[in-house]
């Protein structure tokens, strides 16, 4: 299964033809399309449009997550509708399955890393804060338990690991993701995480369980010389061989 993923595509309303651009190549190379959040770039109806038109071109399956700028000018509910009645596949603390990949969605959230992680305590404002993360990581939890198949992939917007927000100002990585959503894939054993958000972040890194994830904002492809889609391919020898190749990359970094 070769999956197409792509994130922060911002689509505006005056868009058209810039995002069939950015996709160019996807039908002959993938036979998935998955679309990691901010898709719109202020979440408005007429962006939606000008998206659903640019996507028609494309006849390979689609399934998005949503992003933050989506939710901007609180029509989500309507642009997850016009979504869903153009054939996407939206996740939502949600899976699907096509063919032998399982696919599991979500928003994501903020929080933090590890032992940094912010915790729900003191002001009520706080705790319903870090909540947010809290129930979304338990939503894709109970997703992942009920997704029964040989591979599973899981895609979100925020980040689930900081690693891939290097190049990112270090202040922002509490409001970048949350590694209470890592916690749950490696529990799980997922096979492959991709996310988007962090625009100056990095392409790619392993979870502390060793699962590769994968940056796929459209600013970090093309800023890291990759084309604005990353490919990836799912499949036990080429999944072997992604961990493999993201490992030996974090040694060449590390090395003196």
């Amino acid at each position: 299964m070769r999956i197409a993923a792509i994130g922060d595509l911002h689509c505006k309303s005056d868009s058209a033809g810039m995002i069939r651009q950015l996709l160019k190549g996807v039908d002959r190379e993938a036979d998935i399309l998955l679309l990691a959040g901010d898709i719109t770039n202020l979440g408005l109806v007429e962006e939606m449009e000008v998206l659903l038109d640019e996507l028609s071109f494309f006849s390979l399956p689609k399934v998005a997550v949503i992003g933050n700028h989506d939710h901007e000018s609180n029509q989500i509910e309507l642009l997850i509708k016009m979504m869903t009645e153009s054939g996407i596949l939206v996740l939502d603390g949600t899976s699907c399955l096509i063919d032998k990949v399982g696919i599991v969605g979500t928003k994501g959230f903020c929080g933090g890393f590890g032992k940094l992680h912010v915790q729900p305590f003191g002001e009520q404002a706080l705790k319903n804060f870090i909540k947010t993360s809290i129930n979304e990581a338990s939503r894709i939890d109970k997703a992942l338990a009920e997704l029964n198949c040989p591979f599973r992939v899981a895609a979100m917007h925020y980040a689930p690991i900081k690693e891939t927000l290097l190049g990112e100002e270090i202040e922002l990585y509490p409001f970048l993701g949350s590694s209470l959503f890592a916690d749950v894939f490696d529990r799980h054993k997922v096979d492959v995480v991709v996310h988007a958000h962090a625009h100056h972040g990095s392409p790619y890194a392993l979870t502390p369980g060793g699962i590769p994830v994968h940056n796929v904002s459209r600013f970090v492809q093309s800023r890291f010389g990759h084309r604005d889609w990353c490919l990836l391919t799912v499949g036990e020898e080429d999944l072997k061989e992604q961990k493999a190749r993201i490992e030996a990359a974090s040694k060449d970094k590390t090395s003196p």
